[in-house]
């Protein structure tokens, strides 16, 4: 039997980096291709598609893409209108004036769903139970940049409609065949799964979930959303990653004019959720990396996350995919890998393999330690050591894992994972910096309170108000609801305000709510079907959650 030939430094390199990834983020299996301008350049399977069986990943396998889906739906759209089929700028109520919305506003056009600056809450479906309920608009379209999974469901309807295909077929026929894509499944379903690798998910679903926490195989499901429909093996993803490098050319002509692709990858708008620098284009990110030129974009399914760099400057682009989606999206390989191939490329230095973080490192873990008490004397109590946060209680040591910011969670299932710990400093008062800082480095706000679920705690350096009533009402709304698809939702009251897990609520009606603190917000939720003084019903962002009394 040959031996396989010997690996370069890339592959070395991102093969560390991997395995360091895999291991800090608890993901099973990882596809991965990477791609220049002429060829694919490698394709490589890591970990397991069944983990009980140990099957390792091979580049056969399918794997979810999520919302990279999004940039195969910008790209018929502008065939169409490379066709004459689409004005871009045409209110989309002129094509489809029956979509269950209202635009106060004003209109919303394909532009805009593209560009995720619709007004329209992040819904997942463009119909609700409720066959009177509209998605209703909350900014001035192109004011903000708001990430929506309703507007590509809608320009999923808008396409077939010009088209006059379904979705999976126009799909199939103006992208996967022409690309050559030929083992990408359109759309997610029970005969796809067959190829797939299996999809994991938290095995407690209803606490809140540390990166090492124990994974549970989910059920194969059927996706057919343009929001992220599709799932495809390594290298079929490669030859997708050659189509953008080379500006929407594919193997046997063009599948988009080069000014429709100049078009897709134009900035419209700032998009920090993909990064500081991340603008958004149409239906894929254009950022800088490096002083290049890039599209990325990451997707989320249930079980699956994953993530393309495109450096159209550089002429490399990588993609990479793991089965199991909590909450992080493999971005880190796929940036380090496209860094690699264009050093390679231009003969410079390779960029030296970076350890992941570990979220269980802390480094300003001081900041949080001491005793925060209740007003009826409860305590918690944070210890720091080095770069770990600990929570003492009742004669343990439960290590906490960094959220975002200021929150944390515990990485002990059934031991404080209902919800988060979110600490708040005080912006009047500093603390000292930390010893690593330089001298002229600001002093930390110091952090006085730290709120768990319904129950608030302070420290001794906390000098603000003690009392928050909270309105009667609020009483009617409190409880755990859970939606047919598994999400779990926990409502309380908090210093006299309404929170929905880590989001605080705001009232715009008499059980409305907007979600967050942007005043802009589209994204609600709605306490509806009062039975006994409790509501019964909690519509989130179009979602169906019950009510549901259940014990430990």
């Amino acid at each position: 039997m040959p031996m396989p030939p010997a690996k370069g430094e890339v592959e070395k390199k991102l093969d560390t980096f991997t395995a360091d990834y895999m291991r800090s983020m608890n993901a099973p299996g990882m596809t991965q291709a990477l791609s220049d301008a002429k060829t694919t350049i490698r394709t490589a399977g890591y970990g397991f598609a069944n983990v009980d069986l140990k099957t390792p990943v091979t580049t056969d396998h399918l794997f979810q893409i999520g919302s990279i889906t999004k940039s195969f739906a910008a790209l018929i759209l502008l065939q169409l209108r490379d066709e004459g089929k689409v004005d871009l700028h045409r209110p989309v109520l002129e094509y489809l004036p029956w979509l269950p919305v209202t635009m106060p506003y004003g209109p919303i056009t394909a532009h805009h769903l593209l560009t995720h600056t619709s007004g329209l809450p992040d819904a997942g479906s463009i119909f609700q139970s409720d066959p009177g309920a509209r998605h209703a608009q909350g900014f001035e379209p192109g004011a903000h940049f708001h990430y929506c999974n309703l507007g590509f469901a809608i320009l999923g309807q808008l396409i077939e409609r010009q088209d006059g295909r379904p979705w999976y077929q126009c799909l199939q026929a103006r992208m996967l065949t022409p690309l050559g894509m030929t083992a990408t499944a359109a759309v997610i379903t029970i005969e796809s799964s067959a190829r797939s690798a299996i999809g994991y998910q938290p095995f407690f679903d209803d606490q809140v979930y540390p990166r090492q926490g124990r994974l549970v195989p989910r059920p194969p499901e059927v996706f057919a959303n343009p929001a992220g429909s599709i799932a495809s093996p390594a290298g079929d993803m490669a030859r997708y990653l050659r189509t953008l490098l080379n500006g929407g050319l594919g193997p046997n002509g063009r599948i988009v004019s080069a000014d429709g692709f100049a078009l897709m990858s134009t900035p419209y708008i700032k998009a920090p959720e993909f990064s500081p620098s991340a603008s958004y284009g149409y239906g894929i990110a254009v950022d800088v990396l490096d002083g290049h030129k890039i599209l990325r974009h990451t997707g989320g399914m249930n079980c699956f996350a994953s993530s393309i760099h495109v450096d159209l400057d550089g002429g490399v682009a990588a993609f990479s995919s793991i089965n199991a989606m909590q909450g992080y999206r493999p971005t880190p390989v796929t940036q380090y890998a496209v860094q690699l191939l264009r050093a390679e490329k231009e003969a410079n230095s390779l960029p030296a393999v970076v350890a992941i973080a570990d979220a269980a490192e802390v480094e300003n873990a001081s900041e949080y330690s001491g005793v925060f008490r209740t007003s009826d004397g409860r305590e918690l109590v944070f210890k720091a050591e080095g770069t770990r946060l600990l929570l003492q209680h009742a004669g343990e040591e439960i290590l906490l894992q960094r959220g975002q910011g200021d929150s944390f969670l515990s990485t002990v299932p059934g031991s404080f994972s209902d919800y988060s710990f979110v600490f708040g400093r005080d912006p009047n008062k500093t603390g000292k910096p930390a010893d690593h800082d330089s001298a002229a480095a600001p002093a930390p706000v110091l952090v006085v309170e730290v709120g768990y679920g319904p129950d608030w705690y302070t420290n001794g350096a906390y000098r603000g108000d003690r009392e928050f009533p909270a309105l009667p009402q609020y009483s009617n709304f409190t409880g755990r609801y859970r939606s047919d698809s598994g999400d779990d939702m926990r409502v309380f009251v908090r210093k006299g305000r309404l929170w929905l897990g880590d989001s605080p609520l705001n009232e715009i009606g008499a059980s409305l709510f907007r979600m967050g603190e942007d005043a802009w917000s589209p994204d609600t939720a709605e306490f509806l079907t009062m039975v006994d003084g409790k509501a019964r019903l909690l519509r989130v962002i179009g979602e169906d959650c019950w009510r549901i009394e259940v014990g430990s």
